[in-house]
């Protein structure tokens, strides 16, 4: 998973402003961005949109019904914002059910995230890059580009979750953004101890139900210390 790509400073990926990250599920921050956010959180500030509640996970489990089980993802996203640097308040929750394919929600989740975008001065917006197969993932990129079309003079990255994981060509789909990487050393305990707290995704909470979404560990250990991939979106 390692690319061959630029390196960059995470000072030039913030633009010197806060960042908002948009993240299809609780997870997908510190997954794709943890080390860029450790950096905005000790400095200039950031903000996580979390689209969906995460309740869709583990569908077979009855003691963990997806309300509860949203609940704790919740829970589990202000934990890991906390051990990035950031506060509880960093995070707006939007709550949309697992599996979401909101587009009819549009118009309001695009004035929503612009809003955020404009009260606290971002420049850099971060959302899953639409080459993601997975279908939250793809709707909140589409978002993203709509926020981006609102407001001229904000940047739009992508980063990649799944893609980066399970599309060996994926590089080369790109190439055309010039995509760079960002040395994730220097905030790597504090991104792997944010990945670690998303304990239902890592198999350690839900045990009723065997066929239940779990996160591969070596998928796990490859984003905690691999460099985080982004480029700007078309």
């Amino acid at each position: 998973m390692t690319p061959d790509l630029p390196r960059v400073s995470a000072e030039s990926l913030t633009g010197g402003a806060p960042i908002v990250v948009l993240a299809p599920h609780p997870d997908d921050e510190s997954l794709g961005c943890g080390a860029l956010l450790a950096h905005a959180f000790d400095n200039h500030g950031a903000h996580v949109i979390c689209m969906t509640d995460g309740g869709g996970s583990h569908p077979g489990s009855t003691d963990w019904p997806a309300g509860r089980l949203a609940a704790m993802r919740w829970q589990e996203l202000s934990h890991a914002i906390v051990r990035l640097g950031g506060m509880p308040t960093d995070m707006t929750w939007l709550g949309h059910p697992d599996g979401w394919l909101g587009l009819q929600d549009a118009d309001r989740i695009v004035a929503d995230i612009v809003a955020v975008c404009r009260d606290r001065g971002v420049q850099h917006l971060f959302a899953p890059a639409p080459e993601d197969h997975q279908e939250d993932h793809r709707t909140t990129a589409c978002i993203a580009q709509r926020v981006a079309l609102a407001m001229p003079d904000l940047t739009l990255f992508s980063y990649p979750v799944w893609s980066r994981w399970d599309d060996p060509d994926l590089l080369d789909h790109v190439a055309e953004r010039h995509p760079v990487a960002l040395e994730s050393a220097a905030w790597r305990a504090r991104k792997i101890l944010a990945i670690a707290a998303h304990r239902t995704q890592r198999g350690l909470v839900v045990d009723d139900d065997p066929t239940g979404f779990r996160l591969p560990q070596a998928f796990i250990d490859a984003f905690a210390t691999e460099p985080e991939i982004f480029w700007r979106a078309a």
